[in-house]
């Protein structure tokens, strides 16, 4: 079982996991997840389409059970969501309205139904950025207002953690982009944002902290430098001689050095290039390239959650990769 490098300080935390544990039937959902997410910030939740992100979001909400396992939601158990629900902002999935209402009355009708004031509804489309288009109706926005209009309704409580599941679903390059810099001035007002999402690009241009689910299981939990430093040192070299490639894999080798089977890329930080200018010098070569490879947070997605399909419980444990964090 992997568990994030956090301490369980429920204080600390906005959210905690401890075995959590899903089942449906012979399918496992969620399996032992135990993490520990940081207030404040956005938090990045990231799986291959059937991983279990879509289950922990329903069990955080207080909408599904687990099978067994505790989690905490700002300090509170799930079992009594209804001590956290007020400081908690959700999106999930396509957000609904009535078409023929316009934003502000749709807006309005949420806040009554929640108790809320009605000046909370002037803020929120301040915030989210439709001020000018607050008096059109919803069946004329297109899918990126609508976007805004829901993480809009997920504000009105004016939550400490707002919950997003696939925000930027559907938008153009350009709602990406505003969508990304609106999650980022929400967290920068002290908001935890927990966003669930399949562009890769985007998660890692938006977020601070990292969660990977696979299968079920939890494969990464931590800061997203750190697991992007972690998969991605590498440095490529090449000699000024083409004759000299043998030479200088053996040179670097038995220096201490290790390199990728059947090219010279070197498994190490980019501030060792100076040292492996110095072995391949000691060896009598002369170095033409000394490149450190930035690997991006797709390339190390793919390589933590490549596996087979799974079967009806879940992945083959020999198939199963984890990078560790540290405790």
């Amino acid at each position: 079982m992997l568990t994030s490098n956090i301490e369980a300080d429920t204080s600390a935390a906005s959210i905690t996991t401890d075995g959590l544990l899903r089942q449906f039937g012979s399918l496992t959902a969620l399996d032992r997840v135990s993490v520990a997410l940081p207030r404040g910030g956005v938090v990045g939740l990231l799986g291959p389409n059937g991983s279990g992100k879509s289950t922990l979001i329903r069990i955080l909400l207080g909408l599904i059970p687990p099978t067994s396992g505790r989690a905490t939601v700002l300090g509170h158990s799930t079992t009594n969501p209804a001590r956290y629900a007020h400081d908690v902002g959700a999106l999930i999935e396509a957000p609904s309205f009535v078409p023929g209402l316009s934003a502000r009355k749709n807006l309005l009708s949420l806040a009554r139904l929640r108790g809320l004031p009605s000046t909370r509804v002037a803020e929120v489309i301040r915030i989210v950025g439709l001020e000018g288009r607050e008096n059109e109706s919803v069946r004329r926005f297109s899918l990126g207002m609508k976007q805004r209009l829901g993480i809009a309704a997920a504000l009105l409580p004016d939550p400490a953690l707002l919950i997003l599941d696939e925000p930027t679903n559907g938008l153009d390059p350009a709602g990406i982009v505003e969508i990304r810099q609106l999650l980022k001035t929400l967290a920068a007002e002290g908001r935890t944002v927990v966003v669930s999402s399949h562009l890769l690009a985007e998660i890692q241009a938006a977020c601070d902290y990292l969660v990977i689910i696979r299968f079920g299981e939890l494969m990464f939990s931590g800061p997203i430098g750190e697991l992007l430093d972690k998969a991605g040192a590498r440095i490529e070299v090449a000699p000024e001689n083409p004759a000299d490639v043998d030479r200088l894999r053996t040179a670097l080798e038995a220096a201490g050095w290790s390199l990728e089977e059947d090219s010279l890329v070197v498994r190490g930080p980019a501030t060792a290039a100076a040292a492996l200018n110095r072995a391949a010098h000691e060896a009598g070569i002369t170095l033409s390239r000394l490149t450190p490879i930035d690997e991006s947070l797709e390339d190390v997605f793919l390589e933590l959650t490549a596996a087979p399909t799974p079967n009806s419980t879940a992945a083959p444990q020999g198939a199963r990769k984890k990078v560790a964090t540290d405790a």
